[in-house]
């Protein structure tokens, strides 16, 4: 057991965890496992072996029913009948007492250092016992937050822990961290448990993110990647994946006690990462138990001590108090679907985190699993749902509702392959075997139209390329959909770009770009792509939810702002509209926002309308009046303004037919240090009395080695 925590350590460092508990998890052949629906226990696929853990209620009392035998259920595949080929009960009341033999490496007594010995279960030992990780998210809590939950965890280990549970702990800070693997060792646990402290603590602010936290990605991923999810990854859900995925490898049901002070996430939010981290427990059997550390908070109109006073009307009209309840919301809202769709539960605005122990303790304490070989050979990939019934009467059954069929990507048709890309668009479970990464972003044409474009990322690690001479080839199809509030499609993208790259590029250590682009009227939509390589099928989705604002009342109309390392001679035709091309070069979004000290960032965007200066009196008549936009830009580095651009000025439209002001900034990084900064574009309306300071992060890095660059075809092209 040491060995296998100790990958998790290796895990952000590999993200990697493993514990045991109720029923089996998903084998490595296995593909897709359904959501959990709520008190849902997960299922395993081992081969072509099916294995469902069921817990059976009685459905008056709802306690745990015991004694029922294998022909008293009955299993169902699709409607179809399947014969129990495995049958077992595992409960904690049969746990054997861990002994000597369970001491890793160690004798009992003191080891050799003068410390005290840790017994640590070996996985022979974890049958009919529970499996508990205690997971403390450092990031995201407040030093008095962290007190709160380390003294109800100490609480829980000296009087309510009992003899058939084991726990392990992990911690989030700069990396993730396997502090104790799983023991029965009370007073371990304590002791480590203290480390945990208020000094430990990140104190991030309210609606702050992990994003913030700035640490170097050591997952094995390429530069290039490990720079995007420096700047723009929810760490908590690859971390929360990460254990998941590690503790997979151990059959019987686990428990996860998250204590977080709220998932805050901002701008385009990768759907699909947040789906990743609860397919990944589901597979694993692990139940999530959210608890929010901050307790029973009361939420003012004007705020708390964490953040400056309110200036303006908001506190007196409602708009203040919705805005704090709103973000205070949010920052439950992914702790609450982590739960919900794992089969644990949420414990939100309570200062008492008692009854989360209690919970895990209930829910983990008695099941039986169940295992079968399917009829159906077929490996494709299907939704099967599993049916299982019981012959006792007023019992209760609470089982996994189906899982998905392993599938074979080599022996599928051209037919079978389009309809694969066709039924991962629809599916509601993210494909995440390999990373995709999106920004969108939107330029008004006109009142009622917006001009979108849409680029796509995938990390060259994640692409097998094949050497062909002298050349690295291979090939992606990509699918995606726009989805708008009533759920109707009306955008679609398919293309297959084919690769085939100087092998001088290296380009398993550069990232391929995918641009697209949509128009579409104001409103929200949800934005959906799927990329699959050809070479062994693996797949990649990101999902993220998209307002294109009505700007019709705004004061000041802004566009997106696209930041680029690079512009390249566009290649589209003249008369197409694409606000990325300016003077005959096209931007090149970069999406991850990360640059080198060698590279200029240029700044791209849009306002429109703008407000007209008033005539002078003496202008000759038929004169139009000219408009007076100023902007310039600030980089921040903690609270040291290190940098400013001079001003740049327009006066008079220079987009024609759109009423726009296109601006473009050109600054160079040469005189910056490595590290991430805070920018805040500074963009005022002087003739209109209307201004607008939006804001954003960037990581400036030291040159790379001199190599070749890859050039990118263009829309719909690659970089």
């Amino acid at each position: 057991m040491r060995g296998w925590l100790r990958k998790v350590g290796a895990g952000i460092a590999a993200m990697a965890l493993a514990v045991p508990g109720v029923g089996p998890a998903l084998a490595q052949d296995a593909t897709r496992v359904s959501n959990a629906p709520q008190g849902g226990f997960t299922l395993k696929l081992n081969g072509d072996l099916v294995l469902t853990n069921v817990v059976a209620r009685d459905v008056k009392t709802g306690e745990l029913v015991r004694g029922l035998k294998q022909s008293d259920f009955t299993i169902y595949e699709n409607g179809k009948q399947q014969q129990i080929d495995t049958f077992d009960f595992e409960s904690v009341d049969m746990a054997t007492p861990l002994n000597e033999a369970t001491v890793s490496g160690l004798a009992a007594g003191l080891a050799s250092n003068g410390q005290r010995a840790v017994m640590v279960a070996k996985p022979a030992d974890l049958r009919n016992h529970r499996l508990i990780v205690m997971f403390f998210d450092l990031t995201s809590m407040q030093p008095e937050d962290l007190d709160r939950s380390v003294q109800a965890a100490q609480a829980f280990l000296k009087t309510k822990m009992q003899p058939a549970d084991l726990v392990a702990l992990v911690s989030l800070g700069d990396t993730l961290t396997v502090d104790q693997d799983f023991t029965a060792d009370k007073q371990a646990l304590i002791n480590e448990v203290a480390v945990y402290n208020g000094t430990e603590g990140q104190g991030f602010a309210q609606g702050a993110t992990a994003n913030s936290n700035q640490v170097e990605d050591t997952t094995g991923y390429t530069p290039d990647e490990s720079e995007y999810n420096d700047v723009n990854t929810d760490r908590e859900l690859f971390a929360l994946r990460a254990v998941a995925q590690s503790l997979s490898r151990i059959d019987e049901k686990k428990s996860l006690l998250y204590f977080s002070g709220g998932i805050s996430r901002d701008g385009i939010e990768n759907q699909a990462s947040l789906r990743a981290a609860i397919n990944a427990a589901v597979r694993a059997n692990l139940s999530i138990y959210s608890v929010d550390t901050r307790g029973l908070q009361a939420i003012g109109p004007l705020g708390d001590a964490s953040t400056g006073s309110l200036r303006g009307s908001g506190g007196y009209s409602g708009a203040a108090l919705t805005s704090n309840m709103n973000a205070n919301f949010a920052s439950q809202e992914v702790m609450a679907t982590l739960s919900s769709d794992t089969g644990g539960k949420a414990f939100f605005d309570s200062n008492d985190f008692a009854p989360a122990f209690a919970q895990v303790q209930k829910d983990s304490s008695a099941y039986y699993a169940i295992g079968f070989h399917s009829s159906n050979p077929a490996r494709d990939g299907k939704y099967r749902k599993l049916t299982v019934k019981v012959k006792a009467p007023g019992v209760k059954l609470e089982y996994r509702q189906g899982y998905y069929a392993p599938a074979d990507f080599k022996h599928s048709g051209k037919e079978d392959r389009e309809q694969e890309l066709t039924d991962e668009l629809a599916s509601d479970l993210p494909a995440t075997d390999m990373a995709v990464y999106l920004d969108a972003m939107y330029f008004r044409l006109d009142d009622n139209r917006y001009y979108m474009p849409v680029s796509l990322l995938v990390p060259g690690s994640q692409i097998p390329f094949v050497k062909g001479g002298d050349k690295d080839k291979a090939t992606l199809d990509i699918i995606g959909e726009v989805i708008d509030e009533v759920k109707r499609p009306i955008g679609r993208a398919r293309e297959t770009v084919k690769l085939n790259l100087d092998a001088a590029l290296n380009a398993r250590q550069k990232n391929i770009q995918y641009t697209t682009s949509f128009n579409l009227p104001p409103g929200q939509y949800d934005l959906k792509f799927v990329v699959r390589e050809n070479q062994t099928g693996r797949m990649g989705s990101f999902e993220a939810n998209v307002t294109l604002p009505d700007m019709k009342k705004t004061p000041l109309k802004l566009s997106s702002i696209v930041l680029a390392a690079a512009r390249q001679p566009s290649k589209k035709p003249s008369k197409d509209i694409d606000p990325l091309v300016r003077n005959g070069q096209e931007y090149v979004p970069d999406i991850a926002h990360v640059f080198r000290q060698d590279q200029h960032m240029y700044l791209l965007y849009e306002v429109y309308s703008p407000a007209r200066e008033k005539a002078a009196d003496n202008a000759p008549k038929g004169t139009k009046p000219g408009i007076d936009l100023l902007s310039s830009l600030e980089l921040i580095q903690g609270s040291t303004k290190v940098y400013q651009s001079p001003l740049v000025q327009a006066k008079a439209i220079n987009v024609q037919g759109r009423d726009a002001v296109a601006v473009e900034m050109d600054v160079p990084l040469a005189g910056l240090k490595p590290g991430a900064y805070l920018c805040q574009l500074n963009v005022i309306d002087d003739a209109g009395g209307s201004f607008a300071f939006p804001r954003f992060a960037v990581l400036v890095r030291e040159p790379a080695a001199a190599q070749p660059q890859a050039q990118s075809p263009g829309n719909g092209g690659v970089e």
